[in-house]
């Protein structure tokens, strides 16, 4: 039997023309471009989290519509839907691509100066391409480097573009980098900032300006994509030409891989089903743009990182499964939450699982803040996502367990932040999770977590103590070993468990797992213990019918009710 030749895996490639040139495999989104094509306003906005394939999907437009690579259609496109069913826009313009992540933002003459450099390079560089369609090309890159040009070498662009008799189409990629920057400072130096670059005369707004004006010539198409729409607001008095479409139901699946198309990419290149050895939707999976759209989608980053490490024949552990790029996420997590409003919905978000929001479309960077504003940036940043609509607005969510522990984490550090004389020792407490899966023993990690956490804390999370609090609490204690997979609200048939402990699939010899249900009395209602205790049990009962729970000797269960913030009771 023949050996399958298998395509490269494209981790960390985000160029269309190395992809379809370099046997890499394509995951096929050009269905979209024709959708684009045919949107009335030819100037375009779209937003999806970080590591979602924004950077690919562009270079595919580039590379689509460039009039150089007209004698190359077939060769790059001709397998692929818009191959099939090529647009009548097919190779018709010159393409200039902006890029502004890595801008300066320490001060605002670095960002002055990086931010005009970035303008000026991509300017030059646009003209070196298009070099045999510009017969001028010499005196024009002369004058932009003898007049030191910034922001004003787009309007040599646009005459360099005019006078070729072409059209022109702009795409710019990380339009909000330097903003989320600047946000994450977490300052009124850094909103200040902001406001000088964006508003009138500000150096940015003069650049967005330069492009709608270009618009009534040369600039026939633009596409802008970013995380967030914080700067949408701020542009709009001198950008107002633009549809954002980051939430429209047909653009639900442009970015991000459905489940049919993550089968078919393991397939294309060689990725062995044995070896996923993960409930990879529970990772990776979850997202939705809009309350209607037909498939989740994966964080498509996510997914080939773990096939990276997957074909490089590297063991995957509890403790590699999420990419540590997330790391980033947790940073601007944790400077967004500026205000006690804020950190109470992110605390009710991960109590409650979920959290009914409209989705703000666009939104002043001094307004983002607010309640409303904050829930709709998080789920911009994939932080949450769309669960069901809601009553003319919708219930969001956190996707799925890599961003779960985001939240958890942030949870463990503000409890303790809080309550100062709250510590952790970590071999202590790993001791007592591993009694869990080995001796079927629960009493050392609730007497711990007890005696260590719940007992020490401030008289401000003490105002948060009931069942769900302690419950997160529990979760971000647990989630400090790679032991077990710890889900909350895991869904059994008969309810939903307040914690499922899963034995991670790297350690199929931990002996048992978990189903642990919690209740809370305080002090003076200590006498409702037997109440509490027989609705616990009742609730085990049903959730152990589960065809994935019953008749399991692994499977161990145990009802744990705390009085006040000192004492517990615990029944298995």
């Amino acid at each position: 039997m023949a050996t399958k030749n298998f395509k490269r895996l494209p981790y960390g490639n985000p160029n269309f023309e190395s992809i379809r040139t370099e046997n890499y495999a394509y995951v096929d989104k050009t269905r979209f471009i024709e959708l684009l094509e045919n949107e009335a306003n030819k100037a375009q906005f779209f937003i999806r989290p970080r590591k979602f394939g924004k950077s690919l999907f562009l270079s595919t437009l580039s590379n689509y519509y460039d009039i150089r690579k007209a004698s190359r259609f077939e060769q790059l496109f001709g397998d692929l839907y818009i191959g099939k069913n090529p647009t009548p826009l097919q190779n018709a313009y010159s393409v200039i691509n902006f890029d502004f992540s890595g801008l300066n933002t320490r001060s605002e003459e670095g960002f002055v100066e990086s931010f005009s450099a970035c303008i000026r390079d991509t300017v030059l560089f646009f003209i070196e391409n298009y070099r045999e369609q510009f017969p001028r090309a010499d005196d024009f890159i002369k004058e932009i480097l003898d007049d030191k040009r910034g922001v004003d070498a787009m309007n040599i662009a646009i005459r360099i573009v005019n006078t070729a008799n072409l059209k022109l189409f702009v795409i710019i990629d990380e339009y909000d980098h330097f903003a989320n920057d600047l946000i994450a400072m977490g300052s009124h130096k850094g909103r200040d900032f902001y406001s000088k670059m964006v508003h009138a005369n500000g150096l940015v707004r003069d650049f967005y300006e330069i492009l709608k004006k270009g618009r009534s010539t040369v600039i026939d198409r633009i596409f802008i994509t970013g995380i967030s729409p914080v700067m949408l607001d701020n542009l709009t008095s001198g950008f107002n030409i633009a549809d954002n479409l980051t939430i429209d139901l047909q653009y639900n699946e442009m970015m991000g891989f459905t489940q049919e198309e993550v089968d078919a990419l393991m397939c294309e290149t060689g990725v062995d089903p044995a070896k996923i050895g993960i409930d990879m939707a529970l990772y990776y999976n979850g997202y939705l743009f809009n309350g209607d759209g037909e498939n989740r989608l994966y964080n498509s980053t996510m997914v080939l990182y773990f096939f990276n490490l997957i074909l490089k024949n590297k063991k995957t552990t509890a403790a590699n499964i999420i990419d540590s790029n997330l790391k980033t996420d947790y940073g601007r997590l944790q400077q967004l939450v500026q205000s006690e409003k804020n950190r109470d919905t992110l605390i009710k978000i991960i109590k409650e699982g979920s959290i009914t929001s409209d989705i703000i479309k666009e939104f002043p960077m001094e307004m983002m803040y607010s309640d409303e504003y904050f829930k709709s940036l998080l789920f911009y940043m994939g932080l949450l996502t769309i669960k069901e609509n809601y009553f003319g607005g919708y219930r969001l969510q956190i996707p799925n367990y890599s961003i779960r522990t985001l939240f958890w984490e942030y949870l463990d550090r503000l409890v303790r932040e809080s309550s100062p004389d709250m510590t952790i020792d970590t071999e202590q407490l790993k001791e007592a999770i591993l009694n869990m899966a080995m001796k079927g023993e629960v009493y050392t990690f609730i007497e711990y977590v007890s005696q260590n956490a719940f007992s020490r804390l401030s008289n401000n999370d003490l105002q948060r103590f009931d069942e769900k609090y302690i419950k997160i609490l529990l979760l971000a204690y647990l989630f400090q070993s790679n032991i077990y997979v710890t889900m909350s609200e895991f869904e059994t048939g008969g309810g939903y468990t307040d914690i499922f402990l899963q034995r991670s699939p790297h350690l199929p010899e931990v002996k048992y797992e978990w189903v642990l249900e919690l209740k809370y009395l305080k002090v003076e209602n200590e006498k409702e213990l037997a109440k509490a205790k027989k609705e616990a049990e009742e609730q085990l009962l049903r959730y152990m019918q589960a065809y994935r729970l019953t008749g399991r000797p692994d499977m161990k269960t145990a009802t744990i009710v705390f009085i006040g913030k000192n004492k517990f009771e615990i029944y298995c």
